[in-house]
């Protein structure tokens, strides 16, 4: 009896749909090796690593719906007495990275799965979209209120484009102990609205309200099941409907920017005795990269010569 051939992971990848008679559009997204290179240059405890998963994965799923390849998005939580100070992700052409700073000591007193309200407290969640091709940047920002980041960006939505959205995050470790995490990103077209009238004005969404009752059967553990290609997800949601379209995917890698002659560029155009300043006793300045973990020294006088 011939075996058959075990399905390959379909990680690392986002993909978009429409739902023409429906109005409506989603994307797809899931990482695994992407988020073992980011954590691995931390040692984030698990709640840490899980809230980073998660955060990473909403980057994919905002960042792939940009049609400027050279534009990117930022995610920016902060919060007011929470235990999480600051995290950080961003998406440029498909590269992903992101970073967490909290507070080791409050966090161990928690437990093992916290609350957003007890990371955050009354923190705030910042998206910023910027053009490349026109320079042009928007950016919204929402209370961190919901129960989960996916929440959040659902007010996100409504709140800066009156435009109702359905955000599904999870993530989930396998055998051997790594995270996968994937998501789901749906919102209805403004082009659906009769009239063009603004959505928020309308008592009901008869055809947004189908979809969403759709996309709410998808669980968290399908959508970070590797095994799954994000093609079938699409179609054990939509099957009966008249027509879906699936777009091209996007790749999706790790992407720290940062490097020698990068940093060397930037510390350049600081005048030399500011330059002085920043260095230490042995003539170099020191600068550490939060999405890698990595020290960039800059030798004083290599930055004079160039």
């Amino acid at each position: 009896m011939t075996s058959l051939p075990t399905p390959p992971n379909d990680l690392d990848r986002a993909i978009g749909f429409t739902l023409p008679d429906r109005h409506a559009r989603g994307r797809i997204a899931r990482l695994g090796p992407v988020l073992d290179e980011i954590l691995s240059a931390h040692a984030y405890p698990p709640a840490i690593e899980r809230l980073l998963a998660e955060a990473l994965t909403l980057t994919a799923l905002l960042g792939a719906t940009l049609k400027d390849a050279g534009g990117q998005l930022t995610l920016q939580a902060q919060q007011q007495g929470g235990i999480v100070s600051l995290m950080v992700c961003d998406y440029k052409g498909g590269e992903l990275r992101g970073y967490v700073q909290f507070d080791a000591e409050r966090l161990a007193q928690l437990g093992e799965d916290p609350s957003l309200f007890a990371l955050f407290n009354q923190g705030y969640l910042a998206v910023t979209f910027d053009q490349a091709t026109t320079g042009e940047r928007y950016q919204g920002i929402v209370p961190l209120d919901g129960a989960s980041l996916g929440e959040a960006a659902q007010a996100y939505f409504m709140q800066s484009e009156q435009i109702p959205s359905l955000v599904t995050l999870g993530s989930r470790r396998g055998p051997d102990g790594r995270l996968v995490a994937g998501g789901l990103f749906l919102q209805h077209l403004p082009e659906g609205e009769e009239g063009r009238e603004r959505l928020h004005v309308r008592d009901d969404h008869p055809e947004w309200e189908h979809v969403e009752a759709l996309a709410t059967t998808m669980g968290q553990d399908e959508l970070a099941d590797p095994s799954i290609p994000l093609e079938n997800l699409v179609w054990r949601l939509f099957n009966e409907e008249r027509e879906v379209r699936t777009l091209m995917g996007v790749d999706l890698t790790r992407g720290c920017r940062c490097n020698a002659d990068y940093i060397g560029s930037v510390l350049a155009k600081f005048p030399a005795e500011e330059r002085a300043e920043m260095a230490d006793d042995a003539g170099f300045i020191t600068v550490d990269c939060a999405f890698c973990a990595r020290k960039f020294p800059v030798s004083l006088a290599d930055l004079a010569a160039s």
